[in-house]
């Protein structure tokens, strides 16, 4: 489990790829290094990635088709930075909210608007998702937990604070860009059981 709460960016200093498969390696800060095993979960713009080899601070991860195929993770070139959180441990503060790790799907950048003391960036998403998406409702925007502002037909945005701007890729985030979601699972539970109860009646 996660927590949507980004603990720094990492940049990917290495990319082997093969036929359905990619393996790629991230030079991970020295204190996210501490206590990181083999088989230890990571999350990479938010999408839960294995631990398969650690020399000193150049972590590896491996890629299976289907990742690629659903996350932007394909996309990354060497020299791109990702959102990386460690999997959270029992008694950890939930300073976002619970986040699993699994994206559901892609969204693309489709405007930035840059004022004094504000940065709002909305996001396109497949029409599947969006009734999931409710203003003041939570989010996963590349591993980032987020709460969403407006919701206009097949759209939403998020207002950031420096903090995450500082902390995260998405002050870097451009239109067209490729980013992941993740919905929040209590939500994406209620709605799916409120359209089962009433599909039967």
């Amino acid at each position: 489990m996660f927590t949507g709460i980004i603990q720094d960016t990492a940049q990917v200093v290495k990319i082997h790829k093969q036929k359905n498969f990619q393996t790629h390696i991230i030079r991970l800060p020295n204190e996210l290094i501490q206590g990181l095993t083999l088989g230890a979960s990571v999350a990479h713009n938010g999408c839960c990635l294995t631990v398969t080899h650690i020399e000193q601070q150049l972590v590896s991860f491996d890629l299976m088709q289907e990742t690629l195929n659903v996350t932007n993770l394909g996309l990354l070139n060497v020299g791109d930075y990702v959102n990386v959180e460690r999997a959270a441990k029992f008694g950890d503060e939930i300073g976002g909210h619970a986040m699993s790790g699994h994206i559901m799907a892609t969204a693309i950048v489709s405007a930035v608007n840059i004022s004094e003391n504000n940065h709002q960036v909305w996001f396109s998403v497949p029409t599947h998702l969006m009734k999931y998406i409710f203003a003041k409702g939570y989010i996963g925007i590349d591993g980032i937990s987020l709460t969403i502002g407006e919701v206009k037909d097949c759209c939403f945005n998020v207002n950031l604070i420096p903090e995450t701007l500082q902390r995260t890729n998405l002050e870097s985030r451009m239109i067209n860009d490729v980013i992941n979601i993740e919905i929040d699972p209590q939500t994406q539970a209620i709605v799916d059981t409120v359209e089962r109860v009433m599909a039967t009646k």
